[in-house]
């Protein structure tokens, strides 16, 4: 019996070595990761939030996992009005999931636990994921104007937010080599 559990517990440490199971999510079989699960940003939405959830505060709560305190609002964006939940964590937005239509249609990530399922997070410099910003890159708009936005290598709704220092006039975007030392700020999910 003592060597069924022994197996039990190092066979996903032995698993997770193999180089030809590389690709199999071996996390997942840890026993520590049994009775809750990270939240992760992939094609199909951020945690369980995608374009099929309702703009309702359960719905929202429940596929972020519980693990924020939301606060409700709304705004107008291009004539329309939107409907947002601010996810927060103590004092700090941690998420923003804007709604049109009944639905979620956007999610902004700024909390540094939550990556993609390629491993971008928060932090990771423009140069690990580009080597020029065109064809990709665009000056962001609104209140992330001092920030350029990066469509997500291979993807069709993720895209990163990517900010650092520049001194150059406004309006412009920065050179590819003062992108290089900028990093991401936020990663954005759109329907």
């Amino acid at each position: 019996m003592k060597t069924l559990r022994l197996m039990m517990l190092g066979l996903p440490l032995v698993l997770s070595g193999c180089s030809t199971l590389s690709s199999v999510n071996w996390s997942a079989a840890n026993p520590w990761n049994w009775f809750g699960s990270s939240i992760e940003v992939s094609e199909q939405g951020v945690g369980e939030l995608n374009a099929s959830t309702p703009m309702d505060e359960k719905a929202v709560s429940t596929a972020l996992n519980d693990n924020y305190r939301l606060r409700s609002g709304m705004k107008t964006d291009k004539g329309e009005i939107v409907r947002f939940y601010e996810a927060m964590d103590d004092k700090t937005v941690m998420v923003i999931i804007n709604g049109a239509k009944g639905t979620v249609s956007r999610v902004d990530v700024m909390d540094s636990e939550i990556e993609t399922d390629s491993g971008v997070k928060l932090g990771t410099p423009f140069s690990d994921l580009y080597s020029k910003a065109f064809g990709s890159c665009i000056k962001a708009t609104g209140d992330d104007s001092d920030a350029v936005e990066c469509k997500a290598p291979d993807s069709q709704h993720i895209s990163y937010l990517f900010s650092g220092e520049w001194h150059g006039p406004e309006g412009l975007m920065p050179s590819d080599d003062t992108l290089k030392s900028w990093t991401v700020s936020k990663i954005i999910w759109r329907r």
